[in-house]
């Protein structure tokens, strides 16, 4: 039986008992009242107590002394007061009650009250000591961090909440909390630099968006011994940038036949397999300015890659064409190759009448306008190529070669002719589609307009089903000319050596829906981590570049108009951003701009206009 006034713990919080009954009245510190229930608190002592024991005081007693006596044997509440403090009062009792809280040197219930044994309080005892020097050594270091002066490398420890956060792989930060600062990303980023932890080249998207470091490991086997046929005969050009160092892809033409010769690692590389797990993980490589992440083991590349042994091997696509370059059959066939690599600009330089590469240049016009009859959408805006080296950043304008449109042309083909060849099989495949857009009704010129119509584009759609490619005017698509660089060709070109050893749409070597479905889900998934992290690495390169040139001029294109507020393209960077315009300007009027500050954490440049260049874009 409770009786009143005696000294109870509730919630490790002392109270007298004020009221007894099928509810206990209890009287906290600062003299609130509860109704409890008898098994909510424990009895410290049986009183009668004053309010003065609700004020806890720090006495001093034999502890050490009382835990030798206690070795081996256990005694309730009441005798380990005795033995500590010489008495057994309120307070002593309230005092020894935290020694068993605290549980150094005691444990068990009040009833019950042992000695712990030495080497658990020898541990204990190190374990407190170590957190109170990990105390004091963080309050020293916060001490330091604000009066900038770190101890580098020794601090860097008590700095991994910060780069934790900053690479988005937590969103809480003790430091910054500690700091008084916000715990987001841009403020541990802006610590990082502000400290001298981080130098502007430290790169953090990437991992913000979960992609891995490094480029695939899972070893990829060589090309297996099989019968190909030799096209080493037909001329084939590998064409592509100067900086380009994976290529996976090559034309030919003999007479109305356009031949499309791919790199073909889906003859070693199965479903299923490591590295094909791995690529799928990946999605696609990543090409950043600082480098590439590769959805396929490096080692891979001078067996796989066309024209950097002297015969390659690939999977052919050979595409019959009629004069008005409509499609009329499509083969696939495992091939041996010669590849010759052209950058754009050599291959610009045979387009001329009775030149190499003059048929296939017309090939592409022809079908660039037959695409273009069936509704297709054409939008170019100025590229820049970002390198990165050790020296410098460096960012130069990438050059509109007729080549590359010439590429593009060969390679839609290619994917057009691979999706009619699979749907004519009935073998399930990974289709591209997309729906029609909302076009304005009087659409803009230039780059303005050039702007607008991206903004109108939909979304890819992938699928098992085959449908129309509004944007690229083509009735069935698919991508098959990269399967070095995206899992979604590898997957097509799985699906078509199943079949072509097989010889059926029906083998067990062949994923069917479903399972297609699952992989393109987690593939494209990654793929579009990837399409996020280069956007914004490659952004964060130009604020690198950007940060020492303060007061430098640009022009940039109007793309867009809200009030006094604009869009602008600055062709010389690539790079979209927002200003506050004078009020006159026009859509693709060429406006002067001067930057005056850069914000490398937010990905920020800050440029005002300072008037018009007195021109307009083409486009």
């Amino acid at each position: 039986m409770i009786a009143l006034k005696s000294l109870v713990a509730y919630k490790n919080r002392p109270a007298l008992v004020a009221e007894t009954g099928d509810k206990i009245g209890i009287c906290l510190p600062g003299g609130e009242i509860l109704r409890v229930r008898e098994k909510d608190i424990e009895m410290i002592h049986p009183g009668p107590c004053g309010t003065e024991v609700l004020e806890p005081e720090e006495l001093s007693g034999d502890v050490r002394g009382a835990w030798e006596l206690l070795e081996g044997s256990s005694v309730p509440l009441r005798e380990l007061a005795e033995l500590v403090y010489g008495e057994d009062t309120a307070k002593t009792a309230w005092a020894a009650y935290g020694l068993l809280q605290d549980g150094l040197y005691f444990s068990g219930t009040i009833a019950a009250i042992s000695a712990r044994k030495s080497g658990e309080v020898e541990a204990e005892e190190q374990k407190r000591q170590g957190k109170q020097r990990e105390v004091r050594e963080r309050e020293a270091f916060l001490e330091r961090l604000r009066a900038g002066d770190l101890d580098l490398p020794g601090d860097s420890r008590f700095l991994q909440d910060v780069e934790a956060l900053a690479y988005g792989r937590t969103g809480k930060c003790r430091t910054l909390k500690d700091l008084g600062r916000p715990e987001t990303l841009p403020e541990a980023h802006r610590l990082l630099l502000e400290k001298g932890v981080w130098t502007p080249r430290v790169n953090p998207y990437p991992a913000r968006f979960g992609v891995t470091a490094g480029s695939a490991q899972a070893p990829l086997p060589p090309p297996p011994e099989e019968d190909r046929r030799d096209l080493t005969g037909l001329a084939a050009f590998a064409i592509d940038n100067s900086w380009s160092d994976d290529p996976d892809d090559a034309l030919s033409l003999e007479g109305d036949t356009l031949w499309v010769h791919v790199a073909d690692p889906a003859a070693a590389l199965f479903p299923g397999s490591p590295p094909d797990l791995e690529a799928r993980d990946r999605g696609t490589t990543l090409y950043l300015p600082e480098g590439s992440i590769r959805m396929i083991t490096e080692e891979a590349l001078p067996a796989y890659a066309l024209g950097i042994a002297p015969v390659s091997p690939a999977l052919s696509f050979k595409i019959t064409l009629d004069a008005q370059g409509t499609i009329l059959d499509t083969e696939t066939i495992p091939s041996l190759v010669r590849v010759t690599r052209l950058t754009y600009e050599e291959a610009d330089a045979l387009a001329g009448e009775g030149a190499p590469l003059a048929g296939l240049f017309a090939l592409a016009d022809r079908n660039r306008k037959r695409r273009a009859q069936a509704g297709a959408v054409f939008i170019r805006f100025p590229e820049v190529h970002i390198r990165v080296s050790e020296e410098e950043v460096s960012i130069e304008p990438i050059q509109p070669y007729r080549s590359s449109d010439l590429v593009r042309e060969c390679m839609l083909l290619a994917g057009e002719g691979a999706a009619w060849w699979a749907l004519q099989r009935r073998l399930p495949f990974p289709y591209i589609s997309q729906e029609p857009g909302d076009l304005p009704g009087s659409p803009l010129p230039g780059l303005a307009g050039a702007y607008q119509l991206r903004r109108c584009m939909r979304p890819r759609i992938l699928s098992v089903r085959p449908a129309s490619h509004w944007s690229l005017g083509l009735d069935r698509y698919t991508q098959v000319t990269s399967p070095l660089r995206r899992y979604t060709d590898l997957l097509a070109h799985q699906q078509i050596r199943g079949f072509l050893r097989e010889g059926t749409a029906e083998s067990d070597a062949i994923l069917g829906e479903d399972e297609l479905l699952l992989r393109l889900a987690a593939a494209d998934a990654a793929a579009q981590a990837n399409l996020h992290a280069e956007r914004t690495s490659r952004t964060h390169w130009i604020m690198v570049y950007l940060s020492d040139k303060r007061d430098s001029s640009w022009e940039g294109v109007v793309l867009e108009k809200r009030g006094n507020r604009g869009l602008v393209l600055i062709p010389a960077l690539g790079l979209e951003t927002p200003v506050s315009l004078k009020g006159g300007e026009e859509l693709n009027e060429v406006v002067l701009l001067t930057l005056k500050s850069v914000r490398i954490p937010e990905a920020e440049a800050n440029f005002i206009t300072e008037g018009s260049a007195g021109t307009k874009t083409e486009g």
